[in-house]
């Protein structure tokens, strides 16, 4: 049963009122919408023509609020499609753990895992775009402003320069300076910018959230060779979307400076790469490499071959290191053939 006009005949201090009212609407139609019964209450006359008309008012009056874009937060929900099967790894541990949703003109462009009491990323998730391996050279370093304060926007910042820090970059995450006398070791991004096609999503790998400390013998004789590979393999081989997480694994040494223990210095790298719709029709020595396979190596100026793996050795691997759980799995179901599994959306939290 609905309320008719009679209803209100002989109501002396009530009357009709709307829920929705007609000024929080501008097109004529909208408005129009608001004139049903369904959409209105007795309101009591006195009630009605002063503080809920004053309330209405304002509230049409005020301005809608600025929406920032989160890119740091305690979930992936928002840059799912980085994730095979949007599913997030499984099992990689730290302390203060941030999820980063790594935002670079106005749109995500990959995903970090970020341990903030060692200024350290875990890992960077990201879908790998054909490339020319070119880098991009020119590129300012930047920063992740919602690590030193919830107020700032999304996008990442460039870092202000070395001699001027801002005590909150400072405290939250790695800066500049933190280099500076790191002689044996350089800034080795997770998330390579070779792995990726458009200028936008190369420049957005240029931030030390995507950045841990590489010994520079390793970087240059067997983890930069090591990205290359892949790249051209992914390139030939891969006929669909693939996914690659990419991370660091953890020593107990650090980057000093002064008597401070700024930085941890990672104790291998590792990568794993899930192809789902690829070339069956590619050589032997390629093909069992697909639809996944991994990587690892020693962060060492020495003994730092890269040793090729499939992506169940891999996570037996990480198993035997520190901050990994036993029940560790990089993507979801192993990854599968596409033309094979149902996609599913998974929790991201």
């Amino acid at each position: 049963m609905e309320a008719v006009l009679d209803d209100y005949a002989n109501a002396v201090h009530y009357e009709r009122g709307h829920l929705n009212p007609d000024e929080h609407q501008a097109d004529p139609d909208d408005k129009a919408s608001t004139y049903t019964l369904t959409n209105v209450v007795p309101q009591v006359r006195e009630f009605s023509a002063s503080a809920w008309k004053l309330q209405e008012t304002a509230l049409a009056l005020t301005p809608a609020p600025r929406l920032v874009a989160a890119s740091v937060s305690d979930s992936f929900r928002d840059c799912g499609q980085f994730f095979y099967m949007s599913t997030v790894p499984r099992g990689i541990r730290g302390v203060r753990l941030r999820k980063i949703c790594q935002r670079y003109g106005d749109r995500p462009r990959y995903a970090t895992l970020y341990d903030g009491s060692r200024r350290l990323p875990l890992y960077s998730a990201y879908t790998f775009k054909k490339s020319d391996g070119r880098t991009r050279a020119d590129t300012p370093w930047m920063y992740e402003p919602q690590l030193a304060s919830g107020d700032e926007g999304g996008d990442m910042k460039v870092l202000p320069p070395a001699d001027d820090p801002a005590p909150l970059i400072e405290e939250s995450q790695a800066v500049l300076v933190d280099y500076v006398d790191a002689i044996e070791y350089e800034r080795g991004t997770l998330h390579p910018d070779l792995h990726q096609a458009t200028i936008d999503d190369k420049a957005s790998t240029y931030t030390l959230t995507n950045v841990v400390p590489m010994a520079t013998d390793f970087l240059d004789a067997s983890w930069r060779p090591y990205m290359d590979a892949i790249r051209r393999r992914l390139n030939n081989f891969c006929r669909g979307k693939s996914y690659v997480v990419t991370g660091a694994t953890v020593s107990g040494a650090s980057l000093r400076r002064g008597n401070d223990n700024r930085l941890s210095i990672p104790k291998h790298l590792w990568l794993a790469y899930c192809c789902p719709r690829y070339d069956r029709n590619s050589p032997y020595e390629v093909r069992f490499m697909f639809p996944s396979y991994g990587g690892y190596a020693r962060n060492e100026q020495m003994d730092h071959e890269v040793v090729e793996v499939p992506l169940k050795i891999l996570e037996r691997f990480l198993k035997s290191q520190t901050d990994v759980d036993q029940n560790v799995a990089i993507f979801y179901k192993d990854c599968v053939s596409e033309n094979t599994t149902k996609k599913r959306r998974r929790d991201l939290t």
